[in-house]
């Protein structure tokens, strides 16, 4: 007897008229507003200007959407191109079908030509986003929840989530709710980054690195618990291959790095610290100006105020 699961959506888009209102379009639309509004508190918390995250953001996020569509309709094509299917389907990103593997690298490439624009050095940029990279995936995973897809294997545990539709091959029924264990993962890996980049003052692209491994040791075994369609290398899921690969490359580079470039940038951004230097300056001048308005009024001078202060009593 199932004493409890979490319900899934009846269905993934309400209509405001003739507009429709996608789940997954929010819960990835909310998830870049966190990432943005985070990477922007801690660009800033490293010496960079209020705003740069945002302006890099506009080149990131469509090379991201972009590179995250292109990667899941090539490891999935016959969804698009095989006998019976429609291939401008594979248009249709607002059903679903995001692959984060081609997102975080085409969305590098977008970030590094914004980067390059700013003249700012690209493994910082990276360092300031990662943790709210993570938790971008952690709410962008909902929107499976609201498409019923990607979930595991069938389950009768009190978390489990129940399927409803049987669309494209859905058995409705009560299945491990692995967008929910990925949501969690990557809020883990958000804090986890967050406090080893305190404690150690991880730099040069080093807590980006962190995000990237820690994610990928998560992604392998909840992949490993989906049951959708996926293509298979000597028994493992494409997508498990994928994160091995990159966890070593991960690896690889933090502890090349930590070697080569120990420690962590003085400067994230050109120009950043003179313009912050400037302001003082100019509140010092009109302090100064302030002071001196005031010796004015009063008819006296500042500085025979100070010789005069000097005498003894």
């Amino acid at each position: 007897m199932e004493l409890a699961f979490i319900p899934s959506p009846s269905r993934g888009v309400l209509y405001l008229g003739p507009i429709p209102l996608r789940g997954y379009a929010f819960c990835i639309i909310i998830g870049v507003f966190v990432a943005v509004w985070l990477g922007n508190k801690r660009w800033i918390a490293r010496g960079g200007r209020a705003g740069t995250v945002a302006d890099i953001a506009v080149w990131a996020v469509p090379f991201g959407l972009v590179g995250g569509r292109l990667y899941h309709v090539i490891t999935d094509y016959e969804l698009y191109f095989s006998e019976g299917r429609d291939w401008v389907d594979a248009f249709k990103i607002w059903e679903g079908g995001l692959g984060i593997w081609g997102a975080i690298a085409l969305g590098a490439l977008g970030a590094w030509i914004g980067c390059r624009r700013r003249g700012i050095p690209m493994p910082a940029y990276a360092d300031a986003v990662a943790p709210g990279i993570a938790l971008a995936q952690a709410i962008g995973r909902w929107g499976n929840w609201f498409n019923q897809e990607l979930y595991g294997k069938p389950t009768d545990l009190p978390w489990a989530l129940e399927i409803t539709s049987s669309a494209d091959g859905r058995v409705p029924g009560t299945y491990h709710p692995t967008f929910l264990y990925e949501s969690l993962w990557c809020i883990g890996v958000a804090f986890l980054v967050i406090w080893a980049d305190r404690r150690f003052r991880l730099g040069h692209g080093r807590a980006f690195a962190l995000y990237v491994a820690a994610y990928c040791s998560g992604r392998a075994w909840i992949e490993y618990m989906r049951v959708d369609d996926a293509h298979h290398i000597l028994g493992l899921r494409l997508n498990v291959w994928t994160a091995i690969l990159v966890f070593l490359l991960a690896v690889t580079y933090l502890v090349v790095s930590s070697k080569k470039r120990p420690g962590r940038e003085d400067v994230v951004e050109p120009g950043a610290a003179a313009s912050a230097e400037d302001a003082d300056g100019d509140e010092k001048s009109r302090d100064t100006g302030k002071d001196d308005e005031i010796a004015d009024e009063s008819g006296t001078d500042p500085a025979k105020n100070e010789a005069g202060s000097g005498k003894k009593t």
